[in-house]
């Protein structure tokens, strides 16, 4: 079977499904897993995936089924039902290690901002999640609309928390270590002052950060969902625990909200703003982490540079 997974569990049209020889459902990867098929763990994963799906169904006694959600980047989602018909979404992860502690994160929020977690296998990197109706992510919404709502939507999220969460300064020195190495094997793909930039902001922001509370560092308007059980809710999370200042990271260099040095830096003013953030702290893990971000095995990510250039460079 060739599989699909999705970052926006609830949204989005299926791809064409069709039955094989042994009765199994078989899709087509699209484009944004593709990259799955080019790594040994990627086609390990993939090959994998019928016999984890089919012991998932089994597990939780799933009916209804579907072809997974067509936006895919690193996870197979697959809408369902339960026994009781109640609706879901089965997520098969791929193995990384951001993405190790979504259960136990989703457990800890307990449906307030995020989607509810029913189930979990660590085991098997399955999870059984609350499907949002009507599923419409946060970017449909003009800017100021979508900020209106993260606003609201944040300081829910920001619950104190512990292990197994992996501290924000364990994480910012594993992006420091890795970033000099990614920046010099993709060929330098931004000046030499931003690297170094970002490198000396985190240095100086993660051993003097505010109370440690439990964040997403990948909480950006794509992951955010219309549903009728609470206005919006979060999905996919990579948790952290770390300072308020960094939960609004993803969403100043997200470009779902535009992508602009007025689009960045107006999302940087009314978050730190109106959340009580620490403005030049809240740049700084923006700078840091987005450019981290901009270098993924061997593909570079130009919106972050730029994005990471224009928090730098403003005046």
């Amino acid at each position: 079977m060739t599989a699909t997974g999705s970052r926006r569990a609830g949204v989005g049209a299926a791809p064409d499904a069709a039955l094989g020889q042994d009765g199994r459902m078989r899709w087509e990867i699209p484009d944004g897993l593709r990259w799955t098929e080019r790594t040994p763990l990627g086609r390990a994963w993939l090959a994998e995936l019928p016999d984890r799906l089919a012991e998932c169904e089994a597990q939780w006694e799933l009916t209804a089924v579907g072809p997974p959600f067509a936006y895919a980047f690193a996870s197979l989602a697959l809408p369902a039902e339960l026994p009781d018909g109640t609706r879901a979404v089965l997520k098969l992860q791929y193995p990384d290690d951001d993405s190790v502690h979504e259960g136990t994160a989703l457990a800890h929020w307990a449906g307030r901002g995020a989607i509810r977690l029913l189930a979990h296998d660590a085991d098997r990197r399955a999870l059984l999640v609350e499907r949002c109706d009507p599923g419409v992510p946060l970017h449909t919404l003009a800017l100021d609309e979508a900020l209106d709502a993260a606003v609201g939507l944040l300081p829910r999220l920001a619950v104190p928390a512990g292990p197994p969460f992996t501290p924000l300064a364990e994480e910012a020195a594993g992006w420091a270590e890795r970033m000099p190495a990614n920046w010099r094997r993709t060929n330098r793909p931004y000046e030499r002052r931003l690297l170094d930039a970002a490198l000396g902001l985190l240095a100086e922001l993660a051993p003097d950060q505010g109370e440690q509370v439990l964040v997403n560092q990948d909480l950006h308007a794509g992951n955010v969902l219309a549903a009728d059980r609470e206005p919006w809710l979060v999905i996919d999370p990579k948790p952290l625990v770390g300072e308020r200042e960094f939960a609004v990271v993803p969403l100043v260099r997200g470009a779902e909200l535009g992508h602009s040095p007025a689009a960045v830096r107006h999302r940087l003013d009314r978050l730190s703003t109106e959340l009580g953030l620490d403005r030049a702290r809240v740049r700084g893990w923006a700078i840091g982490q987005t450019l981290a971000w901009s270098v993924g095995g061997d593909e570079v990510f130009p919106g972050n540079i730029e994005a990471a250039r224009w928090l730098l460079d403003e005046t």
